[in-house]
């Protein structure tokens, strides 16, 4: 009853001061043109930059021209108003953001001190002793503005025609979007269908009717500052929509890539919605086994012998026209999936990709391999006084491959300070200054040996 109540109050407060503020032009999401809304969305920024017209009846000279229906999560300092009908006959005195809503218990705490109506509305008291007031609280008007949702306020000075087209343009935080791509693998694992989907999550306190969608893969500095306020706001379930058939080209733009969506579509508030980026068959795919070493091997004798170490898999996509791709593919998450021999779908490995430009490789960490054995031992080690080397050691690499088909391990070894191989079974190659790598065939259900010696210094 109480909560009503006070619901009530702040119902018929607006409509007061409504209705007290003559001079006040409100506007509200209806009046948004047929050009409606256009949101670029920043990938990996939680930033989004909306541009929005209304159609405004102005009277000419100063006014108060407010918007309603504005993201809470809106950043003051980036707003922007203009006339699209004719510029330069429409000047901004001042602008405001007017984020401290009212609710029933904000209306309560501004009435503190001050002197409020109980009217009851239970017949049946008597002398029983009421917790909580069984009736209607009135809070007599006091001059100050209520607002029940986020609201842009200018002062305007208007010496143009009455009817107006405005564009409002602004910084909001809570829209977002990453892809995520699909990769299927054919049962060769050489070839592979690729598909990407952008999720556009929209969580700034306002949905978008009928928007033009443009997302911004890249990333754009932005200047450290005070954080823009964050009022309340009502949260409701999120809900996912299936996406359009249309796939956006990608275009370069300043240092990133944009995707203007041709079909426009609504972002309602606590919405997730997935549109299409990418949809390509018969990708070329590679798949590479790694060993990765341990600096801290050749620093110390390791008294360890076989020594068992993961052998990580690893699969790579050559971004280029001739793998049927050749642009620029988004950072985001990938899963990669097999068919199985019911035809079902299984994910096999899950990863984050790094944004690929146009001719990169992309990798993907599927995970460990489990017919394809590593063990490393240390034969030999010993300390040294000969500059700039301190110690001498040797390595034996067993590869054991379980599977129908041959296949190169790539034996990594990160190595801190000055270093250089001696001798070694396979050839060797220097990836960097910290890096040295062994390309080790190892034969369908069979074994393969890498032995090698190393001088190490700081």
């Amino acid at each position: 009853m109480r909560l009503r109540s006070l619901l009530a109050v702040a119902a018929v407060l607006v409509l007061e001061l409504a209705a007290g503020a003559a001079t006040d032009v409100l506007v509200g999401r209806d009046a948004r043109t047929t050009v409606a809304v256009a949101v670029t969305v920043y990938s990996g920024q939680d930033l989004a930059v909306v541009r929005e017209t209304r159609s405004v009846d102005l009277g000419t000279g100063e006014s108060t021209l407010r918007f309603e229906d504005v993201a809470a999560t809106l950043d003051p300092r980036s707003v922007v108003l203009r006339a699209a009908d004719d510029p330069g006959t429409l000047s901004v005195l001042e602008q405001s953001y007017l984020f401290d809503l009212a609710s029933p218990q904000a209306l309560v705490e501004r009435w503190v001190g001050r002197g409020v109506e109980l009217v009851d509305t239970d017949q049946r008291l008597r002398t029983r002793i009421a917790v909580g007031h069984p009736g209607w609280l009135f809070l007599p008007p006091n001059g100050e503005e209520v607002f029940t949702r986020p609201t842009l306020r200018w002062q305007v000075a208007n010496s143009g025609a009455g009817r107006r087209t405005l564009e409002a343009s602004y910084a909001v935080t809570g829209l977002s979007w990453s892809a995520d791509y699909a990769i299927v693998l054919a049962a060769d694992e050489t070839h592979a269908d690729v598909s990407a989907l952008a999720g556009v999550t929209n969580d700034s306190g306002t949905p978008y009717d009928d928007a033009a969608i443009v997302l911004v893969a890249g990333e754009v500095h932005r200047a450290a500052g005070p954080a823009p306020p964050a009022p309340v706001f009502a949260a409701k379930g999120r809900a996912t929509s299936a996406a359009p058939e249309t796939e956006p080209a990608p275009e370069a733009f300043a240092e990133s890539y944009r995707y203007a969506l041709e079909r426009k579509t609504t972002l309602a508030e606590k919405e997730t919605k997935q549109l299409p980026l990418l949809s390509v068959q018969g990708v070329t795919v590679g798949k590479r086994y790694e060993v990765t070493g341990d600096p801290s091997w050749y620093a110390q004798q390791v008294r360890d012998h076989d020594r068992r170490v993961p052998v990580a898999v690893v699969l790579t996509v050559a971004d280029t026209e001739a793998n049927r791709l050749g642009r620029d593919l988004p950072a985001g998450t990938v899963r990669v999936y097999q068919v199985d021999s019911s035809s079902a779908w299984q994910l096999v490995g899950e990863d984050r990709l790094r944004q690929t430009a146009k001719d990169e490789t992309a990798e993907i960490a599927l995970g460990q391999a489990s017919d394809v054995v590593a063990t490393r031992t240390q034969t030999d080690w010993r300390k040294l006084d000969i500059e700039p080397y301190q110690s001498e050691s040797a390595y034996e690499v067993k590869l054991r491959n379980a599977k129908r088909a041959a296949v190169t391990v790539v034996v990594r070894q990160h190595i801190d300070g000055d270093w250089k191989v001696l001798e070694s079974s396979q050839p060797s190659r220097k990836v960097d200054a910290r890096t040295l790598a062994f390309d080790v065939p190892v034969p369908a259900g069979g074994e393969a040996e890498l032995r090698y010696r190393i001088q190490v210094g700081q």
